[in-house]
């Protein structure tokens, strides 16, 4: 697994193109921004996946339905892999305005 913490899309962008040449597809591939609207426009601009209910879970998913947005996107990136020390520090990233990609096969 990999992930990449980037300023903007036009990064996540080169990245993504990047990690397709070596062999990710864009289902391997996912985006997380703070803020939700964000997050959605760019994973869909790109092409990239976004957690759901396979990656989650039902009851994680509805869960996260009670839960603050940070709580959320951390529970988002452990379930694609990230450790909670990585997810935490993932968040501190994203409240700094920035998008962290993960890509994983």
């Amino acid at each position: 697994m990999e992930k990449f913490f980037l300023e903007n899309a036009v990064q996540a962008k080169k990245k993504i193109e990047e990690l397709v040449t070596q062999g990710y597809t864009h289902d391997d591939i996912y985006i997380f921004a703070h803020n939700q609207d964000r997050e959605d426009k760019i994973a869909d601009a790109l092409d990239s996946e976004q957690v759901g209910m396979g990656e989650m879970g039902f009851l994680n998913k509805m869960k996260n339905m009670f839960t603050s947005r940070g709580d959320t996107l951390r529970s988002e990136m452990q379930s694609v892999g990230l450790t909670e020390a990585e997810a935490q520090e993932g968040e501190s990233e994203l409240d700094k305005g920035r998008l962290l990609l993960v890509a994983k096969r």
